[in-house]
C-alpha cells in the first residue's frame, strides 16, 4: 500500500472514532497506542493527527498527548455562521445548476410524512438535501471548508442523540419550501429561506445543547 493511502486510512480511522465518540470529548489520546489501534507507523498517524488537528477535532499538548475538542457554544456559533454565508449565497449565485431531477426527487422524498423516517433516515436526507445545494458551489475551497462543517455537525448528533419530533417535522417543512422555490426558479425566495431554516436549525442546536448539558 502507497504511503498516501497509509496516511488517509490512518486519518480516516481516527476520524470516524472521533466522530462516533468511540474517542469522547476531553479524552486523552496516545500516540504509542494509536500506532497499535488502527495498525499504523508513526508517519501516518503524525499526518493524521496534523490535519486533524487543523480540523479543530483534536488540540495536540505537548508533553501530555492528544486531546479530542469538545464541541462549545462558541462552536456552534461560528459553524452557523459559515452556513448562513454560505449556503443562501450558494442558492442564489448556482442555484440554477442544481438539476430538477435531483430537486424532483428531494420533493418526494419531503412529501412523505415525517413519522415514516427515524432519526437516521432524517439525518441521511438533512446531509444529502444541503450537500446537493452546496455542492453546485464552483468554488473548491469554500466546499472544503463546508465539508469540515459536516464532520463537527456529524459529531454533535452523536453527542446529543436525539432530534425532537416537533423540530423533524418543521425541517422537513423548510426544505420543501425551499425546493419549491428552486422548481420555480425563485431563487431569492429560495436563499431567503435557506437563511430562515438555517436560524431555526441553529436555535434548535443551541436548545439541544443546553439540554444536553442540564443533563450531566
Amino acid at each position: 500500500m502507497k504511503k498516501e493511502s497509509l496516511k488517509l486510512q490512518a486519518y480516516n480511522m481516527i476520524k470516524e472514532k472521533i466522530i462516533s465518540c468511540e474517542f469522547a470529548p476531553g479524552t486523552l489520546l496516545n500516540e504509542e497506542v494509536l500506532r497499535e489501534d488502527i495498525g499504523a507507523s508513526r508517519t501516518p498517524i503524525r499526518d493524521a493527527l496534523s490535519r486533524l488537528e487543523q480540523e479543530g477535532l483534536i488540540t495536540i499538548i505537548p508533553k501530555k498527548g492528544i486531546m479530542v475538542s469538545g464541541l462549545s457554544i462558541a462552536d456552534i456559533n461560528m459553524i452557523f455562521e459559515v452556513r448562513l454565508l454560505l449556503e443562501p449565497y450558494t442558492i442564489r449565485n448556482y442555484g440554477a445548476t442544481i438539476p430538477d431531477e435531483t430537486l424532483m426527487r428531494f420533493y418526494n422524498e419531503l412529501s412523505i410524512p415525517h413519522e415514516a423516517y427515524s432519526n437516521l433516515d432524517f439525518f441521511a436526507i438533512d446531509d444529502e438535501f444541503h450537500n446537493a445545494i452546496v455542492s453546485a458551489m464552483p468554488n473548491r475551497f469554500l466546499r472544503g471548508t463546508y465539508e469540515q462543517i459536516l464532520t463537527h455537525n456529524r459529531r454533535f448528533r452523536v453527542m446529543t442523540g436525539q432530534v425532537s419530533g416537533a423540530r423533524l417535522n418543521a425541517t422537513m417543512e423548510e426544505h420543501m419550501g425551499i425546493v419549491k422555490a428552486c422548481l420555480r426558479k425563485d431563487w431569492e425566495s429560495a436563499a431567503e429561506a435557506m437563511r430562515a431554516h438555517l436560524i431555526a436549525s441553529k436555535n434548535s442546536t443551541f436548545d439541544l445543547l443546553l439540554n444536553t448539558a442540564e443533563r450531566i
